[in-house]
């Protein structure tokens, strides 16, 4: 308290009542600070003290507002930057042809395009779901928005895995996926051999390309290679879901298919003798394509990434198909034509939160 009317004794007072409280042996703590703080300017102040503590509440007000407008401008730099980065860079790498089962080069209504516009638009809706969830969990994604370091633009890549569309970093690549990856599917799929086998036989032809196209199957991606679609980019093909009803109902059990996707795909592929497609790559390595073969004649094979493999009848095989890879059927015309079920699942390294965002920002058109 103050004694006497003497600005000069109130000097004096606060500065004794300062020194004691300061200098002495008493404890003091946080939350005595704005006591302290009042005390001890009293000491440099020639003002009243009501006007010192208006400068002081004005002194914080104005630290706090520079505080949270710091904290604003740090937050709009880094969306900016993902917008700017998005419009500034197109997606690098192109794919080259088609591949089996709704390749990249069939791009439907759904499918995104290519190069900076492409970019932009996942840029847009990855920004349009972090506002309605969460960044959490979506480093790799938004580095792949950014078209952040890929095949080709990184170090140890040797130019074999090009994915068109979308490269997610950081994902453990191999061209070939070990069964144990995608277990639950993979035993599925495999006893549920019998009935999509039975399906097949329900809506094959004789693949001569003498007569139109039977109802359902889509016009061949290259000379005789044939297939017929459950699902196409994402969408379910109600008529083809109702001729195969093992298969939907092994696609229903499955725990990892992209079902709500563009890049993801279900259905039958032919191959017939003499056939051949190479110099392939799929649109993302976010995903691994399981082959079911059905009937695997001689003198089938599958190359992806330099590394050769061969189907066989009633087991599956994992197929990143964002690698380079050449599917051919250089068996007799005796022999008939190659047919396996594909479908595509998440890569198993893709995690949850990914899966989600990748799901909103590549889903299909209504």
């Amino acid at each position: 308290m103050w004694k006497g009317n003497s600005p000069a004794g109130s000097q004096g007072a606060a500065m004794e009542g300062t020194g004691g409280e300061l200098g002495g042996q008493g404890n003091w703590g946080l939350e005595d600070a704005p006591g302290l703080l009042a005390r001890a300017s009293l000491t440099m102040l020639p003002w009243p003290l009501p006007l010192a503590s208006s400068a002081l509440t004005l002194l914080f007000g104005a630290l706090t507002s520079l505080f949270l407008w710091y904290c604003y401008r740090l937050g709009s730099q880094d969306i900016q930057a993902l917008g700017a980065g998005s419009r500034a860079r197109g997606v690098r790498g192109r794919p080259v042809g088609c591949s089996e089962a709704g390749g990249p080069s069939r791009r439907g209504p759904g499918d995104p395009g290519e190069g900076p516009r492409t970019e932009g638009l996942v840029s847009r809706r990855l920004r349009a779901y972090a506002r309605r969830y969460s960044w959490a969990g979506m480093g790799r994604v938004r580095r792949a928005a950014q078209g952040g370091p890929g095949p080709g633009r990184g170090p140890g890549v040797l130019g074999i895995q090009r994915p068109g569309l979308l490269f997610l970093p950081d994902l453990p690549s191999a061209p070939f996926v070990p069964r144990d990856a995608q277990r639950h599917d993979v035993e599925l799929l495999e006893s549920s051999f019998p009935a999509i086998l039975r399906d097949f036989g329900a809506v094959s032809w004789d693949f001569s390309g003498a007569t139109p196209l039977p109802r359902g199957w889509s016009p061949p991606l290259a000379p005789g290679c044939y297939q017929l679609l459950l699902y196409q980019a994402g969408r379910c093909q109600p008529s083809n879901c109702r001729r195969c009803p093992g298969a939907y109902r092994a696609l229903r059990g499955l725990r990892s298919f992209m079902s709500a996707n563009t890049f993801g795909n279900a259905g039958f592929s032919v191959l017939l003798p003499g056939a051949r497609l190479e110099g392939r790559c799929g649109p993302t390595n976010a995903r691994v394509r399981c082959h079911l073969g059905l009937k695997i004649p001689p003198g089938c094979e599958l190359v992806v990434g330099g590394e050769p493999q061969c189907w066989a009848e009633g087991h599956c095989l994992l197929v990143d198909d964002s690698f380079l890879h050449t599917v051919a059927h250089n068996g007799s015309p005796e022999d008939g034509p190659r047919v396996v079920f594909i479908v595509d699942l998440w890569h198993p390294n893709v995690a949850g939160a990914e899966r989600q965002a990748l799901d909103f920002v590549f889903a299909p058109d209504p």
